[in-house]
């Protein structure tokens, strides 16, 4: 058995399979059985099951109910709340940016082997990016598990902003299962299949937007609840990266304070994150580069109120940083942004 084998996901990940069976004449416990899938997981969000098993029931269920486009189907049930507690941190995020981040950090906890990421626009067209959807299995190996894996996407992210959020196109890892008028008419775009990758093309605009129902006490809740799953040994970059998050612009961050924190001493968390491939300077520049680019571009805040509350003593130090990170001031860094151009947010 190999790694991606073992790859685990919850449960939730099937929610609405088991009714669609039984609603086109199929017994949803015996294909599950059939694929060595727990029948329990069909009633309930928080089993833990392979990877594996969840693609192949829905490759068995598609093939004899004859329903080609059942991954479409399965992701039009599902909503963000099959996220649990990641939902809502998400929700709660301030920027869709920030939202994306979060998924990507805390994915792992719905599903260890799935990842969410920004990735540049493969065909290069200006203002674009694209939003990658991967598997362990890579971009065949079940097609349905994709099709329902980026149909969730997609609807997900529709539904944090509530409405249309500027899809350009899908790109699919695989040849259409179903003719792909009806790909086209789920996600409301152009679909290219057999593409190298699972995409959504989206406006780099998009990720300016903000989240109009965010409510930081709510979002900070629910990090707190996500980051008891990072408290493994060996993996300590992550709960790092979450102190800082929550240090900036109310207390000093320094390692000492981190480490008092999570309950270690200096020089053991300097050791760790070294071991890591990282650092505590290079993890709080990173932090003050998100920030700094969200509240540059997604607000109106004064450069003074910038500077503290990335925990900078001075505005100048806030400058230096700009320079050093996208090679020009501030106030420029804002102006392209609002010019919608690009250039004053690539990391130099």
């Amino acid at each position: 058995m190999t790694l991606n084998d073992m790859a685990l996901i919850r449960s939730a990940g099937i929610r609405g399979f088991a009714d669609l069976v039984s609603e086109h004449g199929g017994d949803p416990e015996d294909l599950a059985r059939r694929v060595r899938l727990p029948v329990e997981a069909l009633r309930s969000d928080e089993i833990l099951v392979e990877e594996l098993a969840l693609g192949r029931v829905l490759e068995l269920a598609a093939a004899e109910l004859d329903l080609p486009d059942l991954g479409l189907r399965v992701a039009q049930r599902q909503d963000s709340s099959m996220l649990g507690p990641l939902a809502v941190a998400i929700g709660n995020s301030p920027t869709v940016a920030e939202a994306l981040a979060c998924t990507s950090r805390y994915l792992f906890v719905h599903a260890p082997g799935l990842s969410v990421e920004i990735v540049p626009d493969p065909h290069g067209a200006a203002g674009v990016i694209a939003i990658q959807y991967s598997t362990p299995a890579g971009g065949g190996a079940f097609r349905q598990g994709i099709d329902s894996g980026l149909g969730f996407l997609h609807r997900a992210i529709g539904e944090f902003v509530a409405g249309p959020y500027g899809l350009r196109s899908v790109e699919l890892p695989h040849l259409p299962i179903s003719p792909l008028a009806r790909y086209e008419e789920f996600f409301g775009a152009r679909v290219r299949p057999g593409r190298p990758r699972a995409l959504l093309r989206v406006p780099s605009s998009l990720l300016t937007r903000s989240l109009d129902r965010a409510d930081t006490v709510v979002r900070d809740l629910a990090l707190e609840h996500l980051q008891r799953y990072t408290a493994i040994p060996g993996d300590i970059a992550p709960r790092v990266e979450s102190t800082i998050e929550q240090l900036l612009g109310t207390a000093p961050v320094d390692i000492d304070s981190t480490a008092a924190i999570l309950a270690m001493h200096p020089r053991t968390l300097q050791r760790r994150l070294a071991g890591e491939g990282t650092s505590f300077a290079a993890l709080l520049d990173a932090q003050r580069q998100a920030k700094a680019r969200t509240y540059l571009t997604a607000t109106t805040m004064a450069m003074s109120q910038i500077a503290s509350a990335l925990g900078f003593s001075e505005q100048s130090v806030l400058s230096r940083c700009s320079q050093r990170w996208w090679g020009c001031s501030p106030r420029e860094v804002r102006r392209r942004s609002r010019a919608g151009t690009r250039s004053g947010l690539t990391p130099k």
